[in-house]
C-alpha cells in the first residue's frame, strides 16, 4: 500500500485537483489543503502532532466543498493523531428556527464524541505563515443564559439552551429529546439539534460566499476535530424513531444507507424537520413545522404539513404557512441530520445492528437542480426558504464513491407520481403521492411511506391514503388505468371541516388523462386534475368512502340514462322536481347534503311522468340528487337550495 507523508519544515500549500488514493500521514507543523476535490484514502488517516492553538500540528483543510472519502471498512475507525480535519457546512441563519445536524468529526475520544465546544467560526484563507499557517478560525462561543445566538465579523455564539439530541425513550428522558448544551456527550453517529444565529459577517474566507450574508439566511460553521471512519452503530427500536444523520466529512447516499439489507431493521425513511422560517419565536405553540419524509427505496420526496403546536406538543392547525420547501434528499451532504424509524416488528437477520459504513460516501457537491438550469448536484443541506420543485435528477456520471456504484447505470428520472395536495379546513397542507414502479406491488412494502402522524404525533384533521387499514402518505404500485386507491379523511374536531383537494404535480407521468375523487356515498366522480374539489365532512374517520381514481367508471353510462331525466331544484315553490318523460321505472331517489349526511330517500317510485319532494324544511345550499332506476342504472345531480321571500 502506498503511504503519502508530509514533511514539512516550511509551509507548502497542497491543493489536490485530482482524486487521491492512499493512506494519508500529515506531519505535526504541517497541511494539507483541498479545494473543491475528493481526497480517497484507502486506509487510516494519521494527523499527527498536539492540539496547539497557533496551529503546528498536523491539519487538513476541506474548502469549497472538498470531502474525503475512506474504503469500506467493518470496524471502528482507526483515525489517529491529535492535529483535526477542519470543514465547512453552512446552517440557518434565524434565531428561531431548528437545523438537525451530525456532526463529521469527534474529539478523538474512543467514541470520538462531539460538543459545540468543536464549532469554530471560519476568520482567513490557510495562508503561509511563520513558522506554520495561521489556523484560519474562532472557536465559537456559547450562552446558557439567553434563547438567542449572535453573529459578527469572525466571531458566532450560540445559544446552548436548544441543543438536544433524541433517541429511544427511556425512563430519565420519557419523550427521548436529552438536552446536551455545551457538552461533549454527543456520539459518532447520533444526530443533534441547534438553532441558528442573528446578525451578519462579512468575513471572506474564499468561498462562495461570506461567512454570514447581510440579508441571506445562512451561517458559515467550521468542524474540527478527528474525521468519523468505518462503521457507525444506530440504535433503533420497533415504530420508534432515532435522531442520527451523515457522520462523515463526504456526502453520503441515502438510498444505499436505507435500502441495504444489512439495515433491514429500518422501515426505509429518512424524516427531516422543516420549519416555517417566517415566525419569529420560540414559544411552541407559535411554532409551524413538521417532517417531511424521504423513501430510500421509491426515491419519493414528500414535504412535511407545516403545523402549529400546543404546549405539551400536540399538533393543531392554524393559519396556513408558506409551502413546505422540497429538497433533494438522495445524496444527504455533510453535517445532514435526520430521524429513522425502527421497522415493527423488528427483523431478527441478516444483522441485529442498524449502522452507517463507509460503503454510502460518496464525493457529491451541494445544489438543488431545477429544470433547465443545467446545474446537476444532488445533495442539498436543509438550510433556507428556497423551493426546488421542478427538479432534473441530472447526471450521476461524475459521482465517486467507495462501494463502486456504476452510478452511469442507475436512472436519471424520478420515480414517476402523482402528487396530490389537501389543506385541511383551510390550513395546513397535506401531501399525498401515488408512485410507479415496475417492481412494486399492491399490498404494504417499505416503497410505500406510511404516515409519520398516527398514534401521539396524529393531526387532528388528515389525509392518507388507506392500505390494509393502516395510514399513508405515499402509496406505491404498478400502473393500472384500472386501479382504485382509497383515500382516507380524518376530522377529530368538534364541527364540520373542509377538505380542498387538488392534483399539484405530474412527475414523469403520462400514462392517465385525468384523476378523479370519486365518492362512494354520493356515486359522484369529480375530476381533480385541473380543479379543486372542496369535500366538507362532519366530525368523523372516513376510511371507506372516497377513491382516487383514472377513470370516471360511470361517466358513459349517466351521460346515456341523464338523457331520459330532467332534475330540477324549483327554489319559488321549495320542490324538487324530476320530470321522466320516457316513464322509465324508478326504484328510489336519494338526497344528501354537500357533506354526504343523507336527507331522505324515497323508494319504489315506479314509473311516473313527474316526481315532487318538498324540500322547505332544508337550509340554504348545495345537494347532491341520486336517483336509481330498477335496472341499477343511475344519475347523479347537484342542485342548488336558495330561500325566495
Amino acid at each position: 500500500m502506498r503511504k503519502i507523508t508530509y514533511f514539512l519544515s516550511t509551509i507548502i500549500l497542497f491543493v489536490f485537483t485530482n482524486e487521491i488514493n492512499a493512506q494519508l500521514f500529515v506531519k505535526d507543523n504541517s497541511y494539507v489543503y483541498n479545494k473543491g476535490t475528493v481526497v480517497y484514502v484507502s486506509d487510516y488517516v494519521n494527523l499527527e502532532g498536539d492540539i496547539d492553538v497557533n496551529g503546528t500540528s498536523g491539519n487538513f483543510y476541506l474548502r469549497q466543498e472538498g470531502q474525503l472519502l475512506q474504503s469500506a471498512a467493518t470496524v471502528a475507525s482507526t483515525n489517529t493523531g491529535s492535529g483535526k480535519l477542519s470543514v465547512f457546512q453552512e446552517g440557518t441563519v434565524n434565531n428561531y428556527a431548528f437545523n438537525y445536524w451530525c456532526s463529521p468529526i469527534g474529539n478523538g475520544s474512543l467514541t470520538n464524541d462531539f460538543g459545540i465546544t468543536l464549532l469554530g467560526v471560519p476568520t482567513n484563507i490557510i495562508l503561509p505563515a511563520t513558522p506554520a499557517p495561521t489556523i484560519g478560525y474562532n472557536p465559537i462561543s456559547f450562552t446558557t443564559s439567553s434563547y438567542n445566538g449572535f453573529a459578527t465579523n469572525g466571531a458566532v455564539t450560540i445559544s446552548s439552551y436548544w441543543i438536544f439530541k433524541y433517541s429511544i425513550p427511556s425512563a430519565n428522558y420519557a419523550t427521548g429529546w436529552q438536552p446536551v448544551g455545551p457538552a461533549t456527550t454527543i456520539s459518532a453517529g447520533q444526530g443533534f439539534t441547534m438553532k441558528g444565529v442573528s446578525g451578519d459577517d462579512s468575513t471572506d474566507v474564499g468561498e462562495s460566499a461570506v461567512n454570514n450574508p447581510a440579508l441571506i439566511d445562512s451561517q458559515r460553521y467550521d468542524f474540527r476535530g478527528e474525521p468519523n471512519d468505518g462503521t457507525i452503530a444506530i440504535t433503533v427500536a420497533p415504530d420508534l424513531f432515532t435522531l442520527t444523520g451523515n457522520p462523515y466529512p463526504s456526502a453520503i447516499d441515502l438510498s444505499a444507507f436505507l435500502t441495504d439489507p444489512l439495515n433491514n431493521r429500518l422501515d426505509g425513511k429518512a424524516y427531516f424537520w422543516q420549519q416555517d422560517k417566517t415566525i419569529n419565536s420560540h414559544n411552541l405553540a407559535d411554532y409551524r413545522g413538521g417532517y417531511a419524509v424521504y423513501n430510500g427505496f421509491s426515491g419519493i420526496h414528500t414535504p412535511a404539513p407545516l403545523l402549529s403546536y400546543m404546549l405539551d406538543g400536540t399538533p393543531i392547525v392554524g393559519p396556513i404557512p408558506p409551502e413546505s420547501t422540497s429538497y433533494l434528499r438522495r445524496f444527504s451532504p455533510v453535517g445532514q441530520g435526520f430521524m429513522v424509524r425502527g421497522e415493527s416488528p423488528l427483523p431478527a437477520v441478516p444483522s441485529p445492528i442498524v449502522a452507517m459504513r463507509n460503503d454510502y460516501r460518496v464525493f457529491r457537491k451541494e445544489g438543488a437542480g431545477v429544470v433547465g438550469s443545467g446545474n446537476v448536484n444532488l445533495t442539498q443541506f436543509e438550510r433556507n426558504a428556497q423551493a426546488s420543485t421542478s427538479i432534473d435528477y441530472g447526471f450521476y456520471d461524475d459521482i465517486i464513491n467507495v462501494a463502486g456504484i456504476d452510478y452511469t447505470q442507475i436512472s436519471k428520472a424520478p420515480t414517476p407520481q402523482i402528487k396530490i395536495n389537501s389543506t385541511l379546513n383551510g390550513n395546513a397542507i397535506r401531501q399525498v403521492i401515488i408512485g410507479f414502479m415496475n417492481s412494486a406491488t399492491d399490498g404494504i412494502e417499505k416503497a410505500d411511506t406510511k404516515s409519520p402522524n398516527t398514534g401521539e404525533a396524529a393531526l387532528p384533521m388528515d389525509v392518507y391514503f388507506v392500505i390494509n387499514n393502516t395510514e399513508f402518505i405515499n402509496n406505491v404500485t404498478t400502473f393500472d388505468i384500472n386501479k382504485r386507491f382509497p383515500i382516507g379523511f380524518k376530522n377529530n374536531g368538534q364541527v364540520t371541516a373542509s377538505f380542498k383537494l387538488q392534483v399539484y404535480e405530474f412527475v414523469n407521468f403520462e400514462a392517465a388523462e385525468n384523476v378523479y375523487l370519486y365518492d362512494g356515498l354520493t356515486g359522484l366522480y369529480h375530476n381533480i386534475k385541473n380543479n379543486y374539489y372542496d369535500v366538507v365532512l362532519a366530525p368523523g374517520v372516513y376510511n371507506n368512502r372516497f377513491e382516487i381514481t383514472f377513470l370516471n367508471n360511470v361517466l358513459e353510462i349517466e351521460n346515456n340514462i341523464a338523457d331520459n331525466f330532467i332534475i330540477v331544484q324549483n327554489n319559488p315553490n321549495q320542490l324538487l322536481t324530476i320530470a321522466n318523460p320516457n316513464l322509465l321505472d324508478v326504484k328510489s331517489v336519494v338526497l344528501y347534503d354537500i357533506t354526504g349526511k343523507l336527507i331522505f330517500n324515497k323508494l319504489s317510485l315506479g314509473a311516473q311522468s313527474n316526481y315532487e319532494f318538498s324540500t322547505v324544511t332544508l337550509s340554504e345550499g348545495v345537494y347532491v340528487v341520486k336517483l336509481n332506476t330498477v335496472d341499477d342504472k343511475s344519475v347523479t345531480q347537484k342542485i342548488i337550495i336558495k330561500k325566495i321571500n
